[in-house]
């Protein structure tokens, strides 16, 4: 690909990252200039597998397949073999930036598995899921601004595991409908929830006491997470401090909710990423 074609798909990169809604700035101008297409391309990478594993009507069988084929597509893209503009530019961020190419793979694997797997355990399954789903991204964030400290890898990790867990328990109905559920098994049982009753809008206080130890874990591993913060300088550190307070914005926005997300989907609008962004600046 020439150099070109690679800047123009990085452009295209960013624009997708802008016209998605997340609970975290995606891209915002608190990211270096010179590193907003580099984000944009490891995000392009894990929108378009999650689509593969989320969006449309496609049996699981088309979905694996699809994903596979996208895994040997990232092989041959890090081994110079780029089919595709927005690959080779892919492939140019994770030269240049230096990135660990496990973090890519481990975002697969946990796509993947969200095509199988519906149901969890325990918490630590959980964990698990997320040690794989949303921690590489964080991890990945840290070797585009050249952070290398494993202790603030792991306070990374902190962070994205509790916005994989907010993430969760704002979207209790709409992954219901997809036959999914994010809440521990063993945690429903011991709460005595069921899911044709709890989880469908019956038996409000059952559910109230089980998503309250959910939020209230989530916001235990935000608080941790926040000791990456002394870790980082300048605008990293803002980003990644608007990004903990938007997770902690919806969890706020939940227990005004009285826990009860199956019925309402707390989101972040415009007036709460600016306030939100004021705060990480002071």
């Amino acid at each position: 690909m020439t150099e070109a074609e690679i800047r123009a798909a990085k452009k295209e990169a960013l624009r997708l990252a802008k016209s998605h809604y997340e609970n975290f700035p995606v891209v915002s101008f608190l990211i270096r200039k010179e590193l907003r297409a580099d984000v944009a391309a490891v995000y392009w990478f894990a929108r378009t597998a999650d689509d593969f594993a989320d969006e449309g009507d496609l049996p699981p069988e088309e979905r694996l397949a699809r994903l596979d084929e996208f895994e040997r597509r990232l092989t041959a893209l890090l081994e110079g073999n780029a089919r595709e503009p927005i690959e080779a530019a892919l492939a140019h961020t994770i030269r240049t930036r230096r990135l660990d190419p496990r973090h890519f793979y481990d975002l697969l694997s946990a796509f993947k598995q969200d095509v199988v797997k519906t149901r969890y355990a325990d918490f630590d399954e959980l964990l698990d899921y997320c040690r794989r789903s949303a921690n590489p991204v964080g991890r990945l964030i840290l070797e585009l601004y050249d952070v290398r400290d494993e202790e603030a890898a792991r306070r990374s990790d902190d962070v994205c595991t509790a916005l994989q867990l907010a993430n969760f328990y704002q979207d209790v109905s709409l992954d219901l409908a997809k036959g999914r559920v994010y809440i521990p098994q063993n945690e429903l049982v011991e709460f005595g929830a069921r899911e044709t009753t709890t989880l469908a809008g019956i038996d409000d206080s059952v559910f109230h006491d089980c998503m309250r130890l959910q939020v209230e874990r989530a916001s235990r591993l935000f608080d941790c997470g926040r000791a990456v913060l002394p870790r980082l300088k300048g605008r990293i550190r803002m980003e990644i401090k608007w990004t903990i307070l938007g997770g902690e914005r919806i969890l706020e926005k939940i227990r005004r909710l009285d826990y009860d997300t199956r019925a309402v989907r707390p989101t972040l609008g415009k007036l709460d990423f600016f306030a939100l962004l004021l705060r990480s600046i002071l």
